[in-house]
């Protein structure tokens, strides 16, 4: 004779896997008879994202200038873009701030002439932080410069442009927080979308770091220099952090956050014809007085 506890123990685990297809039936029959469509189920709800082959080489961008290869080569990479927008103001995504900048910045420096130009990304595309870099590096960049604008989140008020350069350590907290969040673009609900990988030793790494690094800093300092008086400039513009973006070992890097898109007036300013133009003056005189400068060593 069958125990009736065990008996009862066994019709609970039974309803505990019935119970949610007994849920969705009755979903689908009050809906029939009220004729209110029941929710899809399934692949309506799961957003797919197209991950770039492992094993697939990154596709170089077209290099725009003089045929002449002995001329400098600037890589100017818009940040974000495609599944990732970056920062949100009221109206404007980052992604398509910093895509608008990157593209004046380009038409400047081909008017001027005498420099070579490359973009990581000339559309709505996704492209993982070591790609970035990648391209530079392959290309043979002699200066690369990625184009971002950040976010105060609810604090108003807060303005001014920020020149970013590589370090082990943030200089600040806000560094640090900038650098966690521009880092996190690799990844996918805390998934990492490629592992870094360094074949080359990494004292030798080390080495080149520094005097790259030195050179990035010289770099920085004359969007400072040049912007003065045009540019809007954060009250501590020049910032170091452990930027994935920036970790190049041999081309001299600079992050520049134009400002920030969580305040309507920067944003505003940042999105105008005005705005852009002023920014791609300005640097494209930064990035001439630079190569001026490695041209006379």
């Amino acid at each position: 004779m069958t125990d009736p506890s065990r008996l009862w123990q066994r019709l609970q685990i039974a309803l505990v896997f019935a119970a949610p297809l007994l849920l969705l039936a009755a979903v689908y029959v009050v809906g029939h008879a009220l004729h209110v469509r029941a929710p899809l189920l399934g692949r309506a709800y799961v957003i797919r994202i197209v991950l770039a082959d492992p094993d697939a080489t990154v596709a170089l961008p077209p290099v725009l200038g003089p045929a002449d290869r002995s001329r400098p080569l600037v890589v100017i990479d818009a940040g974000h873009g495609g599944h990732d927008p970056g920062a949100s103001g009221t109206t404007l995504r980052e992604k398509t701030l910093a895509l608008a900048l990157a593209r004046a910045l380009r038409d400047e420096l081909l008017r001027g002439g005498g420099i070579r130009v490359a973009l990581t990304r000339d559309d709505d595309k996704f492209l993982v932080l070591d790609e970035r870099a990648e391209i530079a590096r392959k290309l043979g960049a002699d200066l690369f410069l990625s184009i971002h604008a950040d976010s105060a989140g609810e604090k108003a008020g807060v303005s001014g442009a920020s020149v970013y350069t590589l370090s082990g350590k943030a200089s600040d907290q806000a560094a640090a927080r900038f650098a966690a969040r521009e880092n996190s673009a690799d990844e996918i609900n805390g998934v990492r979308l490629a592992d870094q990988t360094d074949t080359v030793n990494a004292i030798l790494v080390e080495l080149a770091q520094r005097r790259t690094q030195a050179k990035s800093a010289e770099f920085a300092a004359l969007i400072l220099r040049e912007g003065e008086g045009t540019l809007a400039f954060h009250p501590q513009p020049l910032r170091s952090a452990a930027l994935v973006v920036l970790k190049s070992p041999d081309v001299p890097s600079a992050l520049f956050e134009a400002g920030f898109i969580t305040n309507e007036e920067e944003a505003g300013r940042l999105a105008s014809p005005e705005g852009q133009q002023n920014f791609a003056k300005v640097m494209a005189r930064a990035i001439r007085v630079y190569f001026a400068r490695q041209a006379r060593e």
